[in-house]
């Protein structure tokens, strides 16, 4: 059963984690911790391969790396991990069985953010778009142009479909349809049916948000994902696109989107997020702001739709918050000066 959480009690357990926190991080620099603590790095992912790349963050961090280095080196930690299915290596295929990534990154300090959609081919798509960013005066590169952009600048092309997730989509593909030519011959099938258990698991899509403040205050992010497993070919979700699966604001805050992408589209809903934490919003609450906004859209259409959502935040105190939609327990990965934690979530509409 999911947690809850109310604001009052989110508010003081975040005040007794960090109350009276004393933290140095640049060489020179010491800073008295407020409700939150500050450097600090986040992601959506809470498995072994999530804290690898929070430990691995936070030591940019701590070594007086900036924000956007450290959400780097630990968006790639998790974008090359070949058994994450949802980003990078890996990553669960499209309907024709190609691995095609988006992502993005954002610079608070510099208002400055760049992505990549639909990438073929490169492992780490988080650094690709931080090329765009810092290099061109674009924002989003798609397809094999991005690809050709990517090769140029020294990234080297390999094959994304591991053996995993290779079978997985032929399997997949196979159980799609009974009318097709796909799966054993006629006289086999509800025997093969009896054997469905043994179908590889792989969820239908993921993501992962990296959210970090560094030791002068400057706040970044990245997106990244392989997107919706057996997607159309070409399609495009709100991971790489600036306001919907990934807003920064330095003077604010940072949060990021996982779900169902078309929904986060609409709605601009990492944008919002921020724009609510700016009115004086907690992160979470700032979260729940936004499910209940895009539920507010939908409810008149289809009260009983709930579509799949995941938002995390952090404000520039070091504040952190995630929820998600419906039914499944949202938790995120934490590291600063205290050492590395999960955090629970709030569910907006509680089962």
């Amino acid at each position: 059963m999911a947690k809850k959480i109310s604001r009052r009690s989110f508010f003081n357990r975040s005040l007794g984690l960090s109350a009276g926190a004393l933290l140095t991080g640049r060489k020179g620099l010491s800073l008295t911790a407020g409700p939150g603590r500050i450097p600090l790095i986040v992601t959506s992912h809470t498995n072994d391969t999530g804290k690898k790349a929070m430990e691995a963050g936070w030591k940019v961090l701590l070594d007086g790396g900036s924000a956007v280095d450290a959400i780097e080196k630990a968006a790639n930690i998790i974008e090359v991990d070949p058994e994450d299915t949802s980003v990078g290596y890996g990553g669960f295929p499209n309907e024709e069985g190609v691995v095609q990534l988006d992502a993005s990154i954002m610079d608070g300090k510099t208002y400055n953010a760049g992505a990549v959609a639909c990438l073929e081919n490169i492992k780490t798509p988080s650094s690709v778009a931080r090329i765009v960013m810092e290099r061109t005066d674009h924002v989003l590169l798609v397809g094999q142009d991005a690809l050709r952009f990517a090769v140029k600048w020294g990234f080297k092309e390999e094959n994304l479909l591991t053996e995993k997730t290779r079978i997985a989509w032929l399997r997949r593909k196979e159980m799609m349809s009974d009318t097709d030519d796909w799966g054993p011959p006629d006289h086999l099938k509800d025997l093969e049916k009896k054997d469905a258990g043994n179908v590889p698991e792989v969820p239908p899509h993921g993501t992962t948000n990296v959210l970090a403040i560094d030791g002068d205050g400057n706040i970044a992010g990245i997106t990244t994902t392989s997107g919706l497993g057996n997607k159309i070919s070409g399609r495009v979700g709100d991971s790489p696109i600036i306001g919907a699966g990934l807003y920064v604001d330095n003077e604010v805050g940072a949060a990021g989107a996982t779900g169902r992408g078309e929904d986060v589209i609409k709605s601009c809903a990492s944008y919002y997020i921020v724009l609510r934490m700016k009115d004086g919003r907690s992160p979470e609450d700032a979260c729940l702001d936004a499910m209940r906004m895009i539920i507010d859209r939908y409810k008149k259409i289809n009260p009983n739709f709930f579509p799949s959502e995941k938002f995390v935040a952090i404000n520039r105190k070091g504040e952190v918050g995630c929820a998600y939609m419906k039914g499944r327990t949202p938790r995120m990965s934490i590291r600063h000066s205290g050492g590395y934690s999960i955090h629970t979530g709030t569910v907006a509409f509680p089962d």
